[in-house]
């Protein structure tokens, strides 16, 4: 089962960072979400160089067994209950937009947001969430981020307290049709006519993670690529591939590996022993 350490081996023994597969095949540089979104799915199957799509294609259905879409979170997940992963393309120092759905430290089978074919890809009860965010240009990526929720994103709790506090409030509003929905809420007739409805939606943002761990990462301006992946050494210690990672240190300019302490999202007193994957080319 492939991982983030082989996405990572993958990057930094053959660091391509151009966006070529989705301009070969659309012709067209209006959407880099995609573009960025392809990128990091070659990087986990291991397929950055495949020219052949239907090999590819036999590749990422072997890698991944979910691939989403724009509607539901997430955007891909690996096969035999591996991470969860979510691609965001991140313009200048601005928040992660994360539209209607909460951050999430880890994704569970019960999750309204997920579709059902993501829910039934294959038996399982939580994953791991990653997220993956990349600073592009017209054509490349500059900068690329792989940090999980455990240390990006607070207990499901703190969101889902948010969004009940609402709910509550709106059901017991008079005067007001309440209709079922899974959104926030839908207020229906709210005028003297009855004819005006209101849908309320919970938009949420997430500072970026290159602000979020500024502290133990910085990238290198001059550099025309930089990685950061950071993992807690609890999941760095699953891993049964990290010997060869760590056997690339030293022979490959611009790669580091360093243990760090970040603050808990819980309990931002308290500091998680994490490892801090860094390479600039």
């Amino acid at each position: 089962m492939r991982n983030i350490i082989d996405a990572i081996i993958t990057l930094v023994t053959d660091p391509k960072v151009e966006l070529v597969r989705h301009y070969a095949f659309v012709n067209r540089a209006n959407n880099m979400g995609d573009a960025l979104e392809d990128y990091v799915k070659d990087l986990f199957a291991g397929t950055v160089d495949e020219t052949d799509e239907a090999v590819r294609n036999r590749k990422l259905s072997e890698v991944f067994s979910y691939i989403g879409n724009a509607m539901n979170p997430p955007d891909i997940m690996l096969r035999n209950g591996g991470d969860a992963i979510e691609v965001k393309k991140l313009q200048g120092v601005n928040d992660l937009a994360l539209n209607s759905s909460h951050p999430k430290r880890v994704l569970r089978y019960n999750n309204s947001k997920i579709n059902d074919t993501c829910r039934y890809c294959e038996k399982w009860t939580e994953r791991d969430m990653l997220y993956v965010v990349g600073i592009c240009d017209t054509k490349k990526v500059k900068q690329l981020c792989m940090v999980y929720g455990t240390e990006y994103c607070a207990d499901i709790e703190t969101y889902e307290r948010i969004e009940r506090v609402i709910k509550n409030v709106l059901e017991n509003m008079e005067d007001v049709e309440l209709a079922q929905t899974n959104e926030l809420g839908r207020l229906n007739k709210v005028d003297p006519m009855k004819i005006t409805n209101m849908r309320i939606r919970g938009m949420w943002t997430i500072s970026n993670p290159f602000k979020v761990f500024q502290r133990i990462y910085q990238p290198n301006a001059y550099k025309k690529f930089n990685f950061m992946g950071l993992i807690s050494e609890e999941k760095y210690a699953t891993f049964s591939n990290t010997a060869q990672l760590e056997a690339l240190v030293g022979k490959i300019a611009g790669l580091q590996i360093k243990s760090v302490e970040v603050r808990d999202p819980n309990e931002p007193r308290q500091m998680r022993k994490c490892k801090l994957i860094t390479f600039m080319v």
